[in-house]
């Protein structure tokens, strides 16, 4: 499928993604509208924020239960963006729609597949962190007080509203927990959990005096035509690589999410297509700019939402309410929403990584660990980026021990299980005046100082063979130390042989100068050719 074809709606699933649409909806209205507000381009551009990114991303995305919108990150820059260019909104905008256009062209160069190689560790540490970050965030406004702005908030100031709770809001926010856990499974396949909750919540909501949605604005943005200030043209480019790249990673880690959730297979550079589109068409509507968010995404498919069809009624929905139907959503109340997340949190807590945490190496553990806890009190993405660097860190370190342990220096036939007897006779015959140095498999900077630190004890050698049958690739370090090997030898006036030297290996010490000092008639493809040349030098010396 073509990445910029648009995604088949399915109607298999019709009532899940209903409801699952319409949950997300409700849940993605007071987000929108708030991070609107953050960003300072105001709640209506949060609104058609959600509206345009939800509704193309799902049409044109690769994940298909992923819900789109303004996220927090993006809100964070964005704000940034607009502040920038606050005597200019239309240049503003302009940096959104450049944001989705490089999303599109990542896109297309196949960027999307490196989330795959993120470690089950670091994707389990920042699942459980943002199911925490869910259940921590919706303890406030289940007791009746205002939604904090960050976990460190809502943990200061829980304590006090512990002390004062607002008992009907307690009560309505308990009632949504309780029908979300314990709905019994045939009314569950009539009608969502998270739907009973919402609609009993607000009808308790209109016998008591509890924090509601309220007024939601409606109406249209103004339309942002494309403004480049060509003074102003290297930091809008800037700002919306920025933007491109901060969503790019948000959506992504959004979808592995999805994937690891209800076991489907998302289309990572598909994705990010969608996510251009949508960004690109929130720039034109005069929308803030917005990523795949987590918990939309969560609370869609925990509500049954399964195809791109939920997306694209999350989106109408949305419309919908900023075309008029507001009073419809008004009386919600804060307290069953956050019920009806507590229940999203606690089923997004990677629960089968914990129970097996005693099982699990002890690195392992420790790096999931340290991703959650910077999921939770510092952001996503710095976790996500802390953890990859560590993991890699961790793999690098075993493929050097691996690397190490392949080094051999070989200079008698106690390692005769690596040669066959035509080549344990030559090297008997050679006897001490050869080095032979077997070296094996991928080669990189991990190995190089090994390799130094094994050599440099080596002296008593006439004829340095350097085997490199087993290496199927190098690096530059290694291959920088490979020429201080050589240079060595010859500086100390010995011979040098290389053996086996593969064209990929080849390349990169002809790159590096190193493979000009030794001679062609000094290398050859296979050992017994290497063994009796260096039997001829030692006869000739």
């Amino acid at each position: 499928m073509s990445l910029v074809t648009p995604n088949r709606i399915d109607f298999s699933n019709l009532r899940g993604d209903l409801v699952g649409g319409v949950t997300a909806a409700i849940v993605a209205l007071p987000l929108a509208l708030a991070f609107g507000v953050a960003s300072g381009a105001g709640p209506v551009a949060g609104l058609y924020g959600a509206i345009c990114v939800g509704l193309f991303a799902a049409l044109f995305g690769g994940t298909a239960t992923q819900i789109s919108g303004p996220t927090g990150p993006m809100t964070i820059v964005a704000a940034a963006v607009f502040t920038q260019f606050g005597h200019n909104p239309a240049a503003a905008f302009t940096v959104v729609m450049l944001a989705g256009l490089f999303q599109m062209l990542f896109g297309f160069l196949r960027l999307g597949g490196f989330v795959t190689l993120m470690p089950y560790p670091v994707i389990s540490g920042f699942m459980t962190g943002i199911g925490a970050i869910l259940i921590i965030m919706q303890l406030d406004p289940l007791l009746g007080y205002e939604a904090p702005s960050t976990v460190i908030n809502a943990l200061t100031v829980l304590p006090e509203y512990l002390a004062h709770p607002n008992w009907g809001a307690l009560a309505i926010g308990l009632l949504a927990v309780a029908v979300c856990f314990r709905t019994p499974l045939v009314i569950q396949r009539i009608v969502p959990p998270p739907l009973v909750a919402l609609i009993l919540g607000t009808a308790a909501a209109l016998m008591l005096e509890v924090p509601i949605l309220g007024a939601v604005p409606s109406g249209f943005p103004s339309p942002q035509l494309p403004d480049f200030e060509p003074g102003l043209l290297g930091e809008m480019i800037g700002s919306a690589l920025v933007l491109a790249a901060l969503g790019a990673i948000d959506s992504l880690l959004t979808s592995l999410v999805a994937e690891n959730t209800t076991g489907t297979i998302h289309d990572s550079d598909k994705e990010l297509v969608g996510q251009g589109v949508g960004n690109v068409v929130a720039g034109f509507a005069g929308g803030i700019p917005g990523a795949g968010a987590t918990i939309r995404t969560l609370t869609n498919i925990q509500a049954g939402g399964r195809t791109p069809l939920s997306g694209v009624v999350h989106a109408l929905v949305l419309l919908a309410i900023a075309l008029g139907l507001g009073p419809l959503v008004a009386h919600i109340p804060q307290a069953a929403l956050a019920g009806v997340l507590c229940k999203v949190g606690v089923d997004v807590v990677d629960w089968r990584f914990i129970s097996r945490a005693h099982r699990v190496p002890r690195r392992d553990l420790i790096l999931m660990i340290i991703v959650f806890v910077l999921t939770v009190f510092v952001d996503i993405v710095t976790a996500v980026g802390c953890g990859i660097v560590l993991a890699s860190l961790m793999f690098v370190k075993e493929a050097a021990d691996l690397q190490k342990e392949s080094i051999r220096t070989i200079t008698n036939t106690d390692e005769e299980h690596l040669f066959n007897e035509e080549e344990v006779r030559l090297l008997k015959q050679c006897g001490d005046s050869v080095l032979l140095v077997h070296l094996a498999g991928l080669m990189s900077f991990g190995a190089a100082n090994e390799m130094a630190r094994r050599f440099a004890a080596l002296e008593r050698y006439e004829i340095l063979i350097i085997d490199l049958i087993d290496v199927p690739r190098i690096d530059g370090s290694a291959g920088l130390e490979l020429e201080e090997l050589i240079q060595r030898a010859l500086d100390a006036e010995r011979e040098v042989i290389l053996v086996g030297l593969n064209l990929p290996v080849a390349r990169v010490l002809t790159q590096l100068g190193s493979l000009e000092l030794v001679k062609e008639t000094r290398r050859f493809s296979t050992r017994v050719e290497a063994l009796q040349a260096a039997r001829l030098i030692k006869e000739a010396n």
